[in-house]
């Protein structure tokens, strides 16, 4: 029976290093030298990834860099780009984005690998990968801590690259990596968190874009389905903490090596991503695989306020869209209509989405205000609003609809209902005119 493992482990392998004397020649009140905790096997490790101790005035760490000539999959048809992005398609990545953020020379893409994945001030990041576009391929530099007290060592040296890049450029880094870091920064008490021009997290369009075909969002799941590129095997992500820990305590360096490959694969597929973006923004019929991803970028621009937001949803209903994806692109383009004054495309709309669905309840709602106050017809409104509660019901007895929902449209429809039969009702004990004939 094996023995139960310490669940606080890791952090003992995380404790502040012993104070130590500065080396002869260094400035004592940061550099401490070397410290005698280095794990044993941080020199095969070197070795092993053709990587080198650096120094600076924190300290050391270990550092690695790599040139990347070819790029991922789809992407190596578009190559790095070597002019300024696309004012179209940074608008829909960044609307306030400054002039700065339109040359690519100023992106640093980043990514870390780190000793869990719940954040917070327990939470390392031991490997901090960045790269940026240079000479048509892509530059990948890593810094690596071999013990805790090299993390000083290798903040500054981010902090240094971020003032060569301004533009910070992730895939969910403004929700973990970066945040993670400026808690680093803010915890040395000695180094000033740097502060990025603009922050482009590429999640997000992501998710707009990519999570109506495929569910999930991963990294790993774009590159495959969406750049046409598998990384092949590759280390489990959740594996990577104890990897390190396991490291600290003298552990064998060789289960290290998969998890800067990782990260270098990361940031691989990270620029890989960023390029299918811009082209897609830039031109989403010439780019565009399909009428999903065409939905996509509709979505986008109405969020943006673009304006090519309603041909685009009209293109991707017609190019075929799945019935989910055409019940909400129709529901988007009849508001849309409906703000620009097209109110006879909007009844259009709206009266191909009657049904048990959401879409289907809001357009029964949207017809019936239509009917009631553009139109006057409050028989006709009166009627939509009776199917409407007829529609609610079976969708409620089929469990399709949040009980919540449910008896929100529930009360909305019976007081539309009420009010609607009261004006019906006052309009049929109107006295005629004297201008009208009495009815035989």
């Amino acid at each position: 029976m094996s023995q139960a493992r310490d669940p606080f482990s890791g952090l003992a392998a995380l404790r502040p290093a012993r104070r130590r004397e500065p080396l002869s020649g260094a400035d004592p009140q940061f550099f401490r030298g070397p410290s005698p905790d280095i794990p044993a096997g941080a020199e095969r490790l070197a070795q092993m990834l053709g990587a080198t101790s650096r120094r600076n005035r924190f300290g050391e760490h270990l550092g690695l860099r790599r040139w990347f000539s070819e790029q991922v999959g789809i992407a190596a048809q578009l190559g790095a780009p070597e002019s300024e992005i696309d004012p179209a398609a940074l608008r829909l990545i960044a609307p306030d984005a400054q002039r700065e953020v339109a040359d690519p020379r100023q992106w640093l893409f980043l990514d870390t690998e780190t000793t869990g994945m719940a954040g917070g001030s327990g939470t390392y990041a031991f490997l901090v990968g960045i790269a940026w576009w240079d000479a048509g391929g892509l530059e990948v530099e890593q810094f690596f801590m071999r013990e805790h007290s090299e993390e000083h060592s290798v903040l500054l040296e981010l902090s240094e690259r971020m003032r060569e890049r301004r533009v910070l450029v992730t895939f969910n880094g403004k929700s973990f990596d970066w945040p993670l870091l400026e808690t680093r920064y803010r915890m040395t008490r000695a180094i000033q968190p740097p502060v990025p021009r603009a922050h482009l997290d590429f999640l997000h369009p992501a998710k707009n874009l990519w999570r109506p075909r495929l569910g999930s969002v991963r990294l790993a799941e774009l590159e495959r389905h969406i750049l046409e590129w598998d990384r092949g095997t590759d280390i489990m992500s959740e594996l990577i903490p104890s990897i390190y820990f396991d490291f600290l305590r003298g552990g064998p360096p060789d289960g290290l090596v998969p998890i800067f490959h990782h990260n270098q694969m990361d940031l691989r597929g990270l620029a890989a991503l960023a390029l299918r973006v811009i082209s897609l923004f830039a031109n989403p019929e010439q780019h565009g695989k399909d009428a999903l991803e065409l939905f996509g970028v509709s979505r986008i621009c109405e969020r943006r306020g673009d304006l090519r937001a309603r041909q685009f949803y009209e293109r991707s209903i017609s190019g075929g869209l799945p019935e989910d994806a055409r019940r909400k692109a129709r529901r988007s383009l009849a508001a849309i209509a409906k703000r620009a004054g097209d109110l006879e495309k909007a009844e259009a709309l709206w009266t191909a989405m009657l049904g048990t669905s959401r879409e289907g309840l809001e357009a029964y709602e949207q017809l019936s205000i239509h009917y009631e106050r553009r139109a006057r017809d409050y028989s006709r409104a009166a009627a939509l609003a009776r199917e409407a509660l007829s529609a609610l019901r079976k969708s409620n007895r089929i469990g399709a609809i949040h009980p919540v929902v449910y008896r929100r449209y529930k009360e909305r429809f019976r007081r539309r209902l009420a009010r609607l039969d009261r004006k019906l009702e006052a309009q049929a004990t109107v006295p005629l005119s004297f201008s009208e004939p009495y009815p035989a």
